[in-house]
């Protein structure tokens, strides 16, 4: 057993995982990761990372087999045969929908950090105030104050790309050069900010992708290929394998072991404290423990409340962290798929060049001041404008030159947004143990049991009016509200279900993300957050582990962990 015992462990590979890692390990922890999915390694993993859609027998399109073998993930765009092998299997890996929750998950090293959307927001002092102010689920412990140096840390590293913009909505931060909005976006800005008196702001989004080559970290600046999703030859976006296990493997300090589903957290109810965890080879089926003085779980939201529910029920019923009993409760997700869009005139004479990964912004402007809607919170909208392709001449029926000098020429200009809605944190939205249906190793599944309420719904005619609004402002001609299904879990933004506070009666981790029963165990990924804001959540991830990181090393050498 002394060949398995580290300083600590990190379960989870992705965007926190990843950070736990280079944070232990450069501080001088032996580190041993361990990933329940297989290793893609930077570059060469990357199959599918140069091939265009006529490289694919269907042209990338999902084939009716595929649907059958993912009918979760075919509800919306992963799906694809450009992206196979890079999402969970549905059938070793099922859960159940008490109501329906589009759960897209990534089990590899890297996890969705090779997938993720990369938009990078922090969230304000707004943010953290809000549930005390509007009296909802529980204070967070920490205000802006309390973050903001990590938000500098993780961004100076990661590589933000953004402008800033003096928005106490929407913090700045330590930005690289913006990627452009092109011509239709910086005139329909422009008329935006006349047409409201400064009170609505279009912006570059704020993407990790670099602009300037981290030559340090063998990462080259963006190339404009906009196949992100596939991962990055260039590691032109932040991901694990790009930038946080590199520096990681350099200390000398790391061990990843992938195919390792970590079944539980090994509790010491003498100590009070976690002495491990024990796994089962995904591939032999084998179990295994691993020792160490400190635990990160980094699952993603929901595998590492799993992961809590399913630790020390010899002590807890509900599990390690559960005696506040808030483990499971309070799931939130950003509600989206409502905005609009229409077409522009006048830019018949202008393009732009290559594929940008990204957009534009637009932050937050209700409820702020004085202004009371009928909902609290509000949202912002992501968005770009484009020229229409080729497949716009397809009804046209059009044959030899004629279709030659069609598609040679591009089509008009359309501007489109999509608001991302703040979702408030409910108690009764959950996620639990379902005793009777079990995994490929014999392991309860996750059931779900999540619903948009009131708030949200009257928060979306906003979002839907409030884009439409704005366009037409801005002369956009032909303005339609579009709003698609949606189901919690499609923004791919699943929070809660262990959530930080200021009282062990109503939270499951305090303010430095440590488990109140087990203060050598920290969950720094999505299950801690609050609430939700409307901004992504992947940032804020980033910056709380590191900043927990830098906690559990002092509590270590202290004496306390």
């Amino acid at each position: 057993m002394a060949d398995n015992h580290y300083d600590a462990i990190v379960v989870g590979s992705g965007i926190s995982g990843g950070w736990a890692a280079k944070e232990l390990t450069e501080k001088g922890l032996k580190v041993l990761m361990l990933e329940r999915g297989r290793n893609i390694e930077h570059v060469k993993g990357y199959v599918n990372a140069m091939k265009e859609a006529w490289d694919y027998p269907h042209r990338t399109w999902a084939t009716q087999e595929m649907k059958a073998a993912f009918p979760v993930l075919k509800r919306d765009y992963p799906l694809a045969e450009d992206t196979a092998g890079m999402w969970a299997d549905e059938k070793d890996c099922p859960y159940t929908e008490t109501k329906r929750f589009d759960w897209f998950r990534g089990y590899h090293v890297g996890g969705r950090s090779l997938m993720w959307g990369r938009q990078s927001y922090r969230l304000s002092d707004l943010d953290f105030e809000a549930n005390l102010k509007d009296g909802i689920a529980t204070d967070w412990p920490i205000r802006y104050a309390d973050i903001a140096p990590w938000y500098d840390y993780v961004e100076k590293f990661a590589g933000i790309a953004g402008t800033v913009e003096g928005l106490d909505v929407l913090p700045d931060g330590q930005f690289l050069p913006p990627i452009p909005l092109n011509i239709v976006e910086k005139d329909v800005a422009a008329r935006i900010q006349k047409a409201f008196g400064g009170s609505r702001h279009l912006i570059h989004s704020r993407t990790a992708n670099i602009t300037e080559p981290k030559p340090e970290q063998g990462r080259v600046n963006c190339q404009y290929r906009n196949k992100c999703i596939l991962g990055c030859p260039f590691g032109a976006y932040f991901s694990t394998q790009s930038a946080t296990l590199p520096a990681a493997m350099k200390t000398g300090n790391l061990t990843l072991r992938p195919f390792s589903i970590v079944k539980q957290v090994l509790y010491d109810k003498d100590r009070k404290r976690a002495r491990g965890v024990e796994i089962i080879d995904a591939e032999t089926g084998q179990t295994y423990e691993y020792t160490a003085k400190v635990v990160f779980i980094n699952a993603s939201a929901f595998n590492s409340t799993w992961l809590l529910m399913n630790s020390a029920t010899d002590v807890w019923e509900g599990g390690l962290g559960s005696a506040s009993g808030e483990l499971g409760h309070n799931v939130m997700d950003h509600h989206f798929r409502v905005g609009a869009s229409g077409w522009v005139e006048g830019f018949e004479d202008k393009y732009y060049f290559g594929r940008r990964p990204c957009g534009f912004y637009i932050p937050r402007f209700r409820n702020l001041g004085r202004e009371k809607r009928d909902y609290v919170r509000g949202f912002g909208y992501q968005g770009s404008a484009s020229r229409s392709g080729w497949s716009r001449d397809i009804a046209e029926l059009s044959v030899g030159a004629d279709l030659k000098d069609a598609l040679s020429v591009p089509g008009d200009w359309s501007i489109g947004m999509t608001g991302f809605g703040e979702m408030l944190p409910y108690h009764d939205n959950t996620i639990s143990l379902d005793p009777q249906r079990k995994d490929k190793w014999g392991l309860p599944v996750l059931a779900m049991d999540v619903s948009l309420r009131k708030n949200e719904r009257a928060m979306r005619k906003d979002m839907g009016a409030d884009a439409a609004e704005m366009l037409e402002a801005a002369g956009v001609k032909n303005v339609k509200v579009h709003e698609s299904d949606y189901a919690p879990g499609m923004a791919i933004h699943e929070m809660g279900t262990a959530r930080m506070g200021r009282d062990r009666k109503n939270s499951v981790l305090n303010m430095h993300n440590q488990v109140w029963d087990a203060p050598n165990v920290y969950v720094t990924d999505g299950a801690c957050m609050t609430s939700s804001a409307c901004v992504n959540p992947s940032l804020t991830y980033m910056a709380l582990t590191a900043r927990a990181a830098d906690h559990a090393v002092r509590e270590l050498k202290a004496g306390n962990l």
